[in-house]
């Protein structure tokens, strides 16, 4: 995913009126998902050459005879387009570093485009960063936390383009579903916590009316086999001895 923006052809001010801060805005062409932050730092630098790309430079020497100095007309909008530029190089900075600062490990670093000045100084004029924006298998916690950083990220200018909000709504919707799992997975846990703890209460009733049980027993019988026995025994002859 990029986030970023972008500025239509330059132009210079046409009157002495004071710069202010020009459209920004990336095509839907530029949204790509599931960019990984190593994958996007190696693709920046690949893409390095391309993404440093100069517009073409604005002739402004053009149209002067021989070697006269510019009129204080043509100077003046020179000045004029030298200061709109620098504003917009400026806010172009500000803007994806504010990405990048609070993207921390999800963001990419800034990539520019630049446009040549009349005083020969390039400037940028648009700019984005990669931002992973995938959420993190098996693990909604876990993405949660990192939709929060890549939602805050994509809000991070003062001004967020079109392409800024829609990560944001981006990010928004995978926090969303990273809650519904969430929300379910913690169901599941706890009923499976309430069932441990039914079957941890069942095994003491039972163990509780097992003894009681084995106390409330009435005692044996007692055997009769001694009983018995001895009324097999012969009976004994009765005799008295007499003492004089």
């Amino acid at each position: 995913m990029l986030i970023g923006n972008s500025l239509p052809s330059f132009a210079p001010a046409p009157s002495a009126a004071p710069a202010r801060p020009l459209s920004s805005d990336v095509s839907p062409d530029m949204l790509r998902a599931d960019l990984p932050p190593v994958a996007a730092a190696q693709e920046q630098q690949a893409d390095s050459a391309a993404s440093e790309r100069e517009e073409a430079d604005r002739p402004s020497t053009e149209g002067r005879a021989g070697d006269s100095e510019p009129g204080p007309q043509e100077q003046r909008l020179e000045q004029l387009e030298i200061a709109e530029l620098a504003q917009r190089d400026r806010e172009v900075r500000a803007h994806e570093q504010a990405h990048a600062a609070v993207g921390g490990q999800y963001a990419g670093a800034p990539t520019y485009s630049f446009k040549r000045g009349p005083d020969g100084q390039r400037y940028a004029v648009s700019g984005e960063v990669s931002i992973d924006t995938a959420p993190v298998p098996n693990d909604p916690e876990a993405t949660l936390r990192k939709m929060e950083i890549v939602l805050r990220a994509a809000l991070a200018p003062v001004e967020p383009s079109a392409q800024d909000l829609r990560v944001a709504a981006l990010a928004q919707a995978q926090a969303a579903q990273a809650r519904v799992e969430l929300a379910e997975l913690r169901r599941e846990e706890a009923a499976a916590a309430e069932q441990a703890r039914d079957e941890r209460a069942r095994s003491r009733r039972d163990e509780q009316e097992q003894t009681s049980q084995q106390r409330q027993a009435p005692p044996s019988a007692p055997s009769l086999d001694l009983y018995r026995r001895l009324g097999e025994l012969p009976a004994p002859e009765p005799r008295v001895d007499l003492v004089a």
